[in-house]
């Protein structure tokens, strides 16, 4: 069985959090708090549109509460970092995303995934095409048509 990993120090801990920042990658638990508040506020003005002006004020008083909890998944994700890397490759990784062609991934990285999304269905498609087809012509060899 694999060994359970030592207990990351604070600075790697501190490094995972830099990276976690810098990649990008608290981007994405900064969006949740809105996109939950938001799709509260759509559920309940569809069927109480009377709601709306009161709901807003709820909404934006309680934010802030449940913006806080974006830190915890940001330490989660650092502690995860802290723990698979040493602090010097840590300081290296954080170094890159410091420098101009790490923060050029940044601002890039949603465009390429974005990129690789539309190759990925179009690939997918193709491959589910073809296999079929295959399917097909060594079925057809065993006596079957489907």
């Amino acid at each position: 069985p694999a060994a359970t990993p030592a207990e990351p120090t604070a600075a790697q801990i501190a490094l995972g959090r830099e990276i976690v920042v810098a990649s990008g990658m608290a981007r994405s638990f900064d969006i949740a708090v809105p996109q939950f508040l938001d799709q509260i506020a759509t559920r309940l003005t569809q069927t109480r549109p009377d709601l709306i002006k009161d709901l807003n004020v709820v909404l934006e008083q309680i934010k802030p509460e449940f913006d806080k909890r974006t830190a915890t998944v940001i330490d989660q994700a650092a502690r995860s970092y802290a723990q698979r890397f040493t602090e010097d490759e840590l300081k290296q990784i954080s170094g890159f995303f410091k420098s101009a062609a790490g923060a050029k991934y940044v601002e890039t990285q949603p465009l390429v995934f974005n990129d690789v999304f539309v190759a990925m269905q179009a690939w997918q498609k193709q491959l589910s095409t073809d296999m079929m087809a295959r399917v097909r012509e060594e079925m057809k060899k065993k006596g079957h048509d489907i």
